[in-house]
């Protein structure tokens, strides 16, 4: 295989000049040969990309090399593609992220992922742009490029078959779910069990969802009435409100297991799971509600903490 290596000296200012060629650079797929130039593979289409760049440079006054050569000694041809294949595999690994993130969701959300299918498709028809892209300049073919474009093609029949699947209707409140931007009306001065359960609906159910509070007698004139007593969405058996709530919405997120587990130890004492976290989080929203007055602030800087709490748990689970 023929090469080609561009050897540059770019002015120090502006930077722009210097920022710009790095990108294009970049965009081109050439890769940085241990500082002393940049390498593509000798097609026509990189001699043509390296002649303009050649003369952008100039245009500068910057100064700009362009040699074709059959060796780069010591390296070897395999040394050189692995080159390639280092950078392209980062590019790959991007678009391999954004399709598990998007089956992540899936999986997470079924039967009420319908509310976020246009977001999701709209991010895989990115990653497909840019994985076309990245192949375009994949010009050694590396082995991170097969598994990504086989990882988008997986993602995308998941993707297409959650557009076409009916809504689950398996259980006697999976067809009950409240439309969306449903005011919901518990009990006021919400303690744990109350906010948690604010928080889920907000982030995985309707991000329109409103909230207002009442006494349990006039809870269901104002709205969707959550733990309250006789309430649908309240506890049932051995489960707190929080948790009856994540069996409603079908949600098989680990962490959210690992925040029930907590609401309910926080919630009814009961011994049913040892949860290290359940008496610290307690503590914080006894504190918030002995220092904040408004119902709704309280609510708010509430759910605030269960943001927290679901980001820290991602380290663990």
């Amino acid at each position: 295989m023929r090469w080609l290596t561009l050897l540059t000296t770019l002015p120090p200012k502006p930077t722009r000049h210097r920022v710009g060629v790095w990108r294009k650079l970049q965009r081109m797929g050439a890769v940085r040969l241990r500082g002393a130039g940049w390498l593509l593979p000798e097609t026509p289409e990189t001699t043509e990309l390296f002649q303009w760049l050649v003369q952008e440079i100039q245009s500068f006054r910057g100064e700009a090399t362009l040699l074709r050569v059959d060796r780069i000694e010591p390296m070897t041809d395999e040394e050189i593609a692995s080159l390639f294949h280092k950078a392209r595999g980062v590019e790959y690994q991007a678009v391999v992220q954004g399709c598990r993130d998007i089956l992540r969701h899936l999986d997470r959300y079924q039967a009420n992922h319908r509310r976020s299918i246009p977001q999701l498709r709209s991010k895989l028809d990115g990653l497909k742009r840019e994985l076309d892209r990245v192949q375009s300049i994949d010009y050694l073919k590396a082995p991170a490029g097969e598994r990504a474009r086989s990882l988008w093609e997986t993602t995308a029949k998941r993707l297409r078959a959650a557009e076409t699947r009916p809504r689950a209707t398996r259980g006697r409140h999976r067809t009950s779910l409240p439309p969306r931007g449903s005011t919901w009306v518990t009990r006021p001065r919400p303690h744990i069990d109350r906010i948690a359960s604010a928080w889920l609906i907000k982030r995985f159910c309707d991000p329109e969802a409103k909230f207002a509070f009442a006494d349990a007698a006039d809870a269901a004139r104002k709205g969707i009435p959550f733990d309250v007593l006789g309430a649908d969405f309240g506890h049932h058996g051995e489960d707190c409100t929080f948790e009856t709530l994540v069996k409603r919405f079908g949600i098989k997120d680990r962490r959210i297991r690992a925040v029930a587990e907590i609401v309910h130890e926080a919630d009814l004492h009961d011994g049913k799971f040892t949860r290290n976290e359940a008496t610290g989080v307690d503590l914080a929203i006894n504190g918030l509600v002995e220092a904040t007055a408004d119902d709704d602030e309280l609510l708010e800087r509430g759910m605030a903490i269960f943001n927290g709490l679901y980001t820290v748990l991602k380290q663990k689970t």
